[in-house]
């Protein structure tokens, strides 16, 4: 059975007191409200991730991710961290393939495919973004852009390792942007994407891949999202750094 996963993606945002209360908030207010095979995740900027760790170590639904990490186990590489690093301070996961990382950093399927084994070589697990860009939508090549980030990215991994991994559909268009894909639209991209594992593992495989939607994910339009059936939860940005906001959308698979 997949999990259900909101997981909360702060970005550059929070200075280091800030990010203790907001999470110490999310921690008080979830606690009665992760059931079964759901699960909270909050992908914090790297000076939080020691101190997050620590306040969720009783918290059994509640874990810690990062939002990048470098390709190499070690080197002359300043300014990165390793997910040796990560893992050495109690984080869970990690974000690969952001779109942000991609536009604004160059990130290449290649380089992702590098990133997401140093990620799985230290027992961490990814949670690889793909999506397209409007150009892309509206031209009609969306389907080639996923299919092709997916098989250059992840489909070089076994089926037990490619299990792993949470894969999450970010609409690049739809991103801080106000705009939201349809529950219809969201929904195609989802079962596309399930359909594509099948192809590639089996269909055991492709049931039990959790998959995100990460596109301006909000309280209003959460239970609508995740009710379509290839939908396991979402990517949230602007409204996890809001506890209420964003607890209201973990609350909304108990709704």
């Amino acid at each position: 059975m997949r999990k259900k996963i909101v997981a909360g993606n702060w970005k550059m945002n929070k200075n280091y007191n800030d990010g203790l209360s907001l999470f110490s908030e999310v921690l008080n207010m979830v606690k009665d409200e992760v059931r079964g095979e759901q699960i909270v995740v909050v992908c914090a900027p790297y000076i939080h991730l020691n101190s997050l760790s620590a306040l969720a170590k009783d918290a059994k639904q509640v874990f810690v991710g990062a939002q990048n990490a470098h390709q190499e186990a070690a080197g002359a590489y300043t300014g990165e961290i390793s997910s040796e690093m990560l893992s050495s301070v109690g984080v869970r996961y990690v974000i690969l393939g952001h779109s942000e990382r991609r536009q604004y950093f160059g990130e290449n399927n290649a380089l992702l495919a590098k990133k997401t084994d140093a990620v799985l070589q230290n027992n961490l697990k990814p949670i690889f973004c793909i999506g397209e860009t409007l150009e892309e939508r509206e031209s009609g090549k969306y389907f080639e852009v996923i299919k092709s980030q997916i098989e250059e990215g992840v489909f070089h991994l076994s089926a037990d390792d490619f299990s792993k991994l949470v894969l999450a559909y970010e609409p690049v268009w739809a991103i801080g942007t106000g705009v939201t894909a349809s529950s219809e639209q969201a929904q195609e991209i989802h079962a596309f994407i399930r359909t594509e594992i099948a192809k590639k593992y089996g269909s055991d495989v492709a049931e039990n891949t959790t998959i995100l939607y990460g596109g301006s994910c909000n309280p209003k339009n959460a239970a609508e999202l995740f009710a379509q059936k290839d939908i396991d939860g979402g990517l949230i940005g602007g409204a996890s750094l809001k506890s209420r906001d964003f607890v209201d959308i973990v609350k909304t698979f108990n709704n």
